[in-house]
């Protein structure tokens, strides 16, 4: 009889110990990629670049810098002419200021000119790639060949642009990665 309650006791301690050590792996279900945003809507914009910046955070150790250009403005009803002449006679083109562009622009050459690490994920997008693909071409100007080694750049455009970005990109030795906003 004692073996019997001997064996019951062994029997009632080991169980839950081999039950708890069967762990089921939780599945991990990707989520399905937040589609481009087709308008200048920035809540659309942020959703897609948050996407985007997790897909691609694999090796990076910050917080990505992310370039969000925002589309040419609208000439304006009243503005003058293309060409117009200066109070001394010269022609001049007269083009609308787009503050958040330069400001924008002059952001990225620092940032860029300034250093970026090893390690670092720099995202260029916008609606108009065109646009998108000057801002990055124009960042990129002035930076030295193979001083950015160990960083990811990701350019979100068309394909047409993808290679002059890639042309600006490599030399420095950063990873590009294209990213088609065509879908």
């Amino acid at each position: 009889m004692k073996s019997i309650t001997r064996a019951m006791l062994i029997a009632c301690l080991v169980l839950p110990v081999i039950a708890c050590g069967k762990k089921e792996e939780p599945q991990q279900v990707e989520a399905a990629p937040v589609a481009v945003p087709t308008t200048e809507d920035k809540t659309a914009w942020n959703a897609y670049l948050n996407d985007v910046a997790g897909r691609h955070m694999e090796g990076v150790n910050n917080s990505p810098y992310v370039y969000l250009v925002p589309p040419a403005p609208a000439p304006a009803a009243d503005a003058p002419p293309a060409e117009a002449t200066t109070a001394d006679g010269d022609p001049t083109m007269s083009t609308p200021v787009d503050g958040a562009y330069e400001r924008l622009l002059e952001k990225a050459e620092q940032d860029v000119a300034r250093g970026i690490t090893r390690g670092n994920l720099l995202i260029f997008a916008g609606l108009d790639s065109t646009r998108t693909a000057d801002l990055t071409v124009a960042s990129f100007a002035k930076v030295g060949a193979g001083t950015m080694n160990g960083v990811r750049v990701l350019f979100i455009g068309s394909a047409a642009d993808s290679e002059r970005v890639k042309a600006a990109v490599e030399p420095t030795g950063s990873q590009y990665v294209f990213i088609d906003n065509a879908g």
